[in-house]
C-alpha cells in the first residue's frame, strides 16, 4: 500500500467515522437495556405477581396460623426465638410485633413506624377469640395485618409488607439481569459490528484507497460498485469520474501533442520563405540594387530586422515544441560550471562592456560542476542573461553564479535592472507573455518558456524572485547527479 495511502488511514479511533457510529450505537444499545430492566422492576413492583391484596392475606394468615399451632403444641414456646426462625424461612419480608413494643423482623429487614403505630392499635383493641380479622391497610402500597390469639388472648400481631420493594427487587434481580444485559449488550454490538459496521467500513476503506491512488496517478483505480445502497452509490460515482477524468485528459493530451505538432510544422514550413524573403532582402541592399531613395533604403533595412526578428521566434519555436516533446535525448556528463560560465562571456560580453554594464562570474565551493547536455544548458543560460542585460541600466551589474545547496547545484542570473513587478511573477515562463517590466519587444516572448523547458528536462526547476528597482533573481535548479 502507497504511503500516502497507510498516512490517511492511520487517524485515531475518535476521528473515525466508523467508531463514531459504533460508539453511538453501544450506548444507545445499553440505555436501551437499562431502560427495559428498570421497567421489569417497576413492573415486579407494581404487580405483586398480578394479585397483591389476596397474596398479603394469605401470607399473613398462613403465619398467623403457624405461630397460634406452635403455641398450642408447646405453651412454654419461646415466641419470638420460633417467630424469628420462621420469618428468616419466609421467600418474602414479614414482621411480628408484641404488645411490649419488641418487633421481630428478618435480618435486614426495615418496618415502618405507620406500621407499627397501626399494629399496636390492633392489639389494644382486644377483641374476642375467634372474632380476629385479616386486616389490609393502604399506605402507599397494600399491608396485611393478622393477629396471632392463643386462649382468647392477643400475643402479638403479624405483619406482611408488599411482597417487594424496588430495593429489595433489584438486589434480588441484580445478577442474572446485569449477566443477561451484558449477554445482550457485547451479543448485539458484536453483531452489528460485523453484519452493518465492518461491511461499510470495509467498503469506505476501499473506496479511500482507490481515491489515494488515483490522486497519485494509478489510472486503474476502482472503487468496489457491489451493492445497492448509498456507499454502492458513491463508488459508481467516483469510478465515472475516474473514467471521465482520464478521457479529458487523454483528450487534453492529444490535443496538446497536435498542437505542438503544428506548432512544428508551421515553423518548419515557415523556414523556405523567410530564407528566400532574406534572400530578397539582402540582395536589395546591395549598392547595385539598392533603392535610390532614402526610403526605400530604410524600408529594406527594416524588412531584414523583420526577417530576422521572425527566424528567431520560428527557432524557438521549433526548439520549445521539441524540449517539451521530448523529441530529443539529453546528452547528460559532468559539465565544469568555469567553462559554461566562459562560453557566456564570450558572447554576452561585448555588448554588456558596450552597455556599461558589468557581467560577473562566481563560482562558490560545491558549485564547480554541474551534470547536464552542455548545449542545452548553456542555452538556457544565454536566454536568462540576454534577458538580464535588457533590463540592466548602465553602471548595473549582471551576476552569472553556481552554488551547491543541499544534493543539487544551483545556476544563478542575478541583475540591478528594474525588477519585475509581483502580479507577472507567476506568469514569465508563460509562452509569449511580455510585459515591459519582464520582456523586451524585441525579445521572441518564447525564451523563459524555453529555460523552464530546459530545466524540466533536466529534472530540475527554474524560479525567479524580483524586488522592482532592486534586483531580480532567476535560479535554476538541478539535481547533482546523472539522471537516469
Amino acid at each position: 500500500m502507497p504511503e500516502q495511502s497507510r498516512q490517511a488511514m492511520s487517524r485515531t479511533r475518535f476521528h473515525s467515522l466508523y467508531w463514531r457510529v459504533a460508539a453511538g450505537f453501544i450506548v444507545l444499545l445499553a440505555l436501551m437495556l437499562a431502560a427495559q430492566g428498570a421497567m421489569f422492576i417497576w413492573l415486579a413492583v407494581r404487580t405483586e405477581g398480578g394479585q397483591p391484596t389476596r397474596m398479603l392475606t394469605d401470607v399473613a394468615e398462613l403465619l398467623a396460623t403457624d405461630l397460634v399451632s406452635a403455641l398450642e403444641t408447646n405453651a412454654d414456646l419461646d415466641l419470638r426465638l420460633y417467630a424469628r426462625q420462621r420469618l428468616a424461612d419466609l421467600h418474602r419480608p414479614a414482621f411480628l410485633l408484641f404488645p411490649d413494643g419488641r418487633v421481630v423482623a428478618p435480618p435486614g429487614a426495615r418496618v415502618l413506624p405507620a406500621l407499627v403505630r397501626f399494629a399496636r392499635r390492633r392489639l389494644e383493641r382486644a377483641e374476642p377469640a375467634g372474632d380476629e380479622p385479616v386486616e389490609v391497610l393502604r399506605l402507599r402500597r397494600p399491608t396485611a395485618f393478622a393477629p396471632v390469639v392463643f386462649r382468647g388472648r392477643t400475643v402479638a400481631v403479624v405483619i406482611v409488607p408488599p411482597l417487594r420493594g424496588p430495593r429489595r427487587v433489584a438486589n434480588e434481580f441484580a445478577p442474572w439481569l446485569a449477566s443477561s444485559l451484558a449477554t445482550l449488550l457485547i451479543g448485539g454490538t458484536g453483531l452489528a459490528a460485523l453484519l452493518l459496521f465492518r461491511p461499510a467500513q470495509t467498503r469506505l476503506r476501499a473506496l479511500e484507497e482507490a481515491a489515494v491512488r488515483l490522486g497519485a496517478g494509478d489510472r486503474s483505480a476502482r472503487a468496489p460498485e457491489g451493492g445497492l445502497d448509498e456507499i454502492s452509490d458513491v463508488a459508481r460515482a467516483f469510478n465515472r469520474m475516474a473514467d471521465d477524468l482520464f478521457a479529458r485528459q487523454d483528450e487534453l493530451a492529444q490535443s496538446d501533442r497536435t498542437r505542438r505538432q503544428l506548432l512544428a510544422d508551421v515553423s518548419h514550413e515557415l523556414r523556405t520563405p523567410l530564407t528566400a524573403i532574406r534572400g530578397y532582402a539582402e540582395t536589395l541592399a546591395l549598392p547595385r540594387f539598392a533603392p535610390t531613395t532614402k526610403e526605400g533604403r530604410s524600408a529594406v533595412t527594416v524588412i531584414q530586422e523583420e526577417v530576422e526578428r521572425i527566424e528567431r521566434v520560428v527557432e524557438d519555436l521549433l526548439d520549445l515544441a521539441r524540449y517539451e516533446a521530448g523529441a530529443f535525448e539529453l546528452a547528460i556528463e559532468p559539465v565544469p560550471t568555469a567553462d559554461l560560465f566562459a562560453r557566456i562571456d564570450a558572447r554576452h560580453g561585448p555588448a554588456a562592456r558596450e552597455g556599461s554594464i558589468r557581467l560577473e562570474r562566481r563560482i562558490e565551493a560545491g558549485g564547480e560542476q554541474v551534470w547536464g547536455d552542455p548545449l542545452r544548458l548553456e542555452q538556457a543560460l544565454q536566454n536568462l542573461v540576454a534577458n538580464a542585460l535588457r533590463h540592466t541600466p548602465a553602471g548595473g551589474a549582471v551576476t552569472i553564479r553556481a552554488a551547491r545547496r543541499d544534493q543539487r547545484t544551483v545556476l544563478q542570473v542575478r541583475d540591478t535592472g528594474s525588477g519585475i513587478p509581483p502580479e507577472h511573477l507567476p506568469h514569465i515562463f508563460e509562452r509569449f507573455y511580455k510585459t515591459d517590466a519582464s520582456r523586451s519587444q524585441q525579445g521572441s516572448g518564447l525564451g523563459l518558456s524555453i529555460v523552464r523547458a530546459i530545466a524540466e528536462r533536466h529534472g530540475g526547476r527554474v524560479s525567479a524572485e524580483s524586488t522592482p528597482g532592486v534586483e531580480t533573481v532567476f535560479e535554476i535548479d538541478l539535481p547533482n547527479a546523472q539522471k537516469s
